[in-house]
């Protein structure tokens, strides 16, 4: 009996380690609740179709210790409807292949905001895919703080940071002054974000929506914060 539990025990210690297979997985969870009128959901979706698709951001995928990363579109309301499926993105056409699938007129997510159910969702996406990233975040846009339905946000947010999955935040003032986006902001930073490195980057224009998202995942992609790279040029 001894040598079979050896033996066994052997065997187990030389299976391999699930092997990493991308430097990031990646929830991008857009804002779909009623105050996101049908011209800002497109505009969340172009934007983030042209920001991956952005030489520079591709640039920074392929300068990552894997080369690729793995990224997921979630629009998220009272319910949470997946746009675009987990794909692998290595190179332009992988990024081309991924925004073209944003390219739709149809809204899947309705309803009012349930805040804690959709960071539950995205932690969802990613401990349930066939892909082992070294790296996981939820990169999650709202316009409020409100939560009217389902599980808490605090609640939500304690289970995603537990499970080893940073969030971060992207605040969304369209529509409004700076100072309640500064507001909203932090109150994103307080509730919210969490994790290694996390961060939160508002925006406030509609006409540079498509640069902040762009700026936001080339640092989500190099695992830097805007607070690091301000501290590199100083």
């Amino acid at each position: 009996m001894r040598c079979l539990i050896l033996a066994l025990t052997l065997s187990i210690a030389a299976l391999p380690a699930m092997a990493q297979d991308t430097d990031l997985e990646l929830v991008l969870m857009a804002d779909a609740s009623g105050s996101i009128d049908p011209e800002e959901l497109r505009l969340q979706r172009q934007g983030y179709a042209v920001a991956m698709t952005d030489p520079d951001v591709i640039a920074a995928i392929r300068n990552t210790a894997y080369g690729s990363i793995a990224v997921t579109y979630v629009e998220w309301a009272a319910n949470q409807a997946v746009v675009v499926d987990w794909m692998r993105i290595d190179g332009p056409a992988a990024a081309a292949a991924f925004a073209g699938q944003l390219d739709s007129p149809v809204r899947r997510a309705m309803g009012r905001n349930a805040i804690g159910s959709a960071l539950l969702r995205g932690m969802q996406l990613i401990e349930e895919n066939d892909i082992n990233g070294w790296r996981r975040v939820i990169d999650f846009s709202g316009d409020s703080i409100n939560n009217w339905s389902g599980p808490s946000i605090s609640e939500a947010r304690d289970t995603v940071l537990a499970a080893g999955i940073t969030v971060n935040g992207l605040p969304l003032m369209l529509n409004d002054d700076m100072g309640r986006a500064a507001t909203l902001e932090d109150a994103y930073r307080n509730q919210i974000i969490g994790g290694p490195n996390a961060f939160t980057l508002p925006t406030t224009s509609r006409d540079d929506f498509a640069a902040a998202v762009k700026r936001k995942l080339i640092l989500e992609i190099s695992g830097l914060t805007p607070e690091t790279v301000l501290a590199a040029t100083e």
